[in-house]
């Protein structure tokens, strides 16, 4: 992946070329204390470092199946996502980007085996397509830049199963800026991510099920 023109010294960080990402745990690298779940998960508490958010993380997911099954709120989740205050040094090796894509993602964490950390770096301008969650569950954080969500129905399936045009409707859209926190599931409906930037880069960390987003 080659290195893009830099648009100053923190943006040819962000998008330099690198030989490899670590796929060690970062809760492995601090003592792993479990978090009291009821005290905790119930509020927004501040969250030290990117490695406590991943053990904190690790620790509401557990042994269960993944963001998807019944004993896991995805508010406690949204809520530990909140505590953390986005520190560019704590992920700034993992942000790895490629100017050609609207976005990359890069791997944080495995979790439990059944769920991803991911961080993403948006180009400027760019946007994903719209999209579903695969019967999962996504928690995104803004770590750099803002983010803008488009939010839509689910079209007409007698219509698309017609092979009859069946427009999509925008139920909402919403900018979010830096250290703010949205959730989105197939419930809702289905979305679009967009850097509204024409000139800078966005950041974000997305904790979900499914690789697919």
């Amino acid at each position: 992946m080659a290195a893009a023109r830099s648009r100053g010294s923190e943006l040819t960080m962000i998008i330099r070329s690198c030989p490899s990402v670590s796929r060690t745990p970062l809760h492995n690298a601090v003592p792993r204390q479990r978090v009291p779940r009821d005290d905790t998960c119930r509020q927004q508490i501040p969250i030290r470092s990117l490695p406590q958010l991943v053990q904190d993380l690790s620790d509401v997911l557990g042994p269960s199946s993944g963001l998807d099954s019944d004993d896991v709120d995805p508010m406690d989740i949204q809520r530990l996502m909140e505590g953390y205050t986005s520190n560019h040094s704590e992920w700034l090796h993992y942000a790895l980007g490629d100017p050609s894509r609207a976005y990359t993602r890069n791997l944080v964490d495995e979790g439990n085996g059944k769920s991803n950390l991911l961080i993403l770096v948006w180009s400027p301008g760019r946007s994903s397509p719209i999209h579903d969650h695969a019967n999962a569950h996504c928690v995104m954080k803004i770590l750099k830049g803002s983010l803008k969500e488009t939010l839509y129905d689910w079209p007409d399936q007698e219509k698309t199963d017609a092979g009859e045009p069946a427009p999509m409707k925008v139920t909402r859209e919403r900018v979010y800026g830096e250290n703010q926190v949205t959730y989105m599931s197939d419930k809702l409906g289905l979305h679009k991510i967009t850097n509204p930037d024409p000139n800078e880069y966005a950041i974000s960390l997305h904790l979900l099920w499914s690789n697919e987003i």
